[in-house]
């Protein structure tokens, strides 16, 4: 099982020694995940934990006036890591007392007296501390005089594009699921669990699993063709879903994810599912009345059955 753990101060967390790679881990890409095996590799070679360090929030969302999207919950990313093979997480506080934080100190309290750092892998253009300060060139020296090696991992590239959890944000934003996809390694998902709404949609002829995303930022709103994960094992069933703020009946503060699955009629409230996004149908919309909407409603469906392969229902 892996441990995670919040504070830069503490007792040493890897007292055998580690082999660790530090970074943001949004999305948990094909690059982080080519760095992640390598670092699982060197563990078990070298007989070592194997030690992500990361932050929460995020750095570039802690800086910015602005919400910032993000690719992945901090529990799906915890969850990424686990499955990668990480022995054991770093999760950090980003916050101002981080931020102040001098690079080399940085490297004494957190690389070699938190995690006995035996090896430090990280990205071509990798920077950390106050101000950026920070980069491989000084792990390489302070390595030396604490006995790790720095090791750069190569920019990972699809069709000459650089992976990053900025370009599968555009890509996303874009509606080029597919190509965040390739980037990804995988289709984009959001998981949650699911609660009890207002049960329009059931009066509506289309009842839906509703997960709240709290102050989660994402990098994409509208209405989409999708397939969903049930926690007992049932994967890829079909259905529509909507992710936004419901213009038409009650505008939401926060975004609210909506998925109608196809030929199902089960109570699924609590439980925790994973969606993913396979097309996007159209964009938002408010319309004048319920009766107006519904028939989008009927649009949207049959849309996604065709998108997914599915046969559209008789009769309609």
């Amino acid at each position: 099982m892996t441990e995670h753990h919040r504070d830069v101060a503490g007792p040493c967390v890897a007292p055998g020694g580690s082999v660790v790679t530090v970074g943001a881990f949004d999305g948990l890409h094909r690059g982080h995940r080519a760095l992640l095996a390598r670092v699982r590799e060197r563990a078990d070679a070298l007989g070592v934990e194997a030690v992500a360090i990361s932050f929460e929030p995020l750095p570039r969302a802690f800086f910015s006036p602005e919400p910032v999207p993000r690719l992945a919950s901090m529990r799906e990313k915890l969850e990424g890591l686990r499955d990668a093979g990480m022995d054991r997480v770093l999760l950090l506080r980003f916050n101002r007392a981080l931020t102040a934080m001098p690079a080399e100190q940085f490297v004494r309290d957190v690389l070699v007296r938190r995690v006995a750092a035996r090896e430090v892998w990280v990205g071509g253009d990798f920077r950390f501390g106050h101000k950026r300060g920070g980069d491989f060139a000084l792990l390489e020296r302070m390595g030396a005089e604490h006995g790790f090696a720095a090791r750069a991992m190569p920019v990972q590239q699809i069709d000459g594009l650089q992976v990053s959890s900025s370009a599968i944000r555009k890509a996303l934003a874009d509606g080029d699921f597919a190509h965040a996809g390739r980037l990804l390694g995988r289709s984009f998902a959001m998981s949650g669990h699911v609660v009890e709404g207002e049960k329009l949609g059931r009066t509506l002829g289309y009842p839906t699993a509703n997960v709240p995303l709290g102050r989660r930022v994402t990098p994409l709103q509208g209405i989409f063709a999708v397939r969903v994960d049930l926690p007992d094992g049932r994967s890829g069933l079909p259905g529509v879903a909507s992710l936004g703020v419901r213009p038409t009946v009650n505008r939401l503060p926060q975004p609210l994810l909506e998925a109608h699955l196809f030929d199902f009629d089960e109570e699924i409230y609590g439980h925790r599912i994973r969606v993913e996004f396979v097309t996007h149908l159209r964009d938002e919309e408010k319309f004048d009345d319920l009766d107006a909407l519904v028939v989008q409603m009927d649009r949207d469906a049959a849309a996604a059955r065709a998108a997914l392969g599915i046969a559209p229902v008789e009769g309609a």
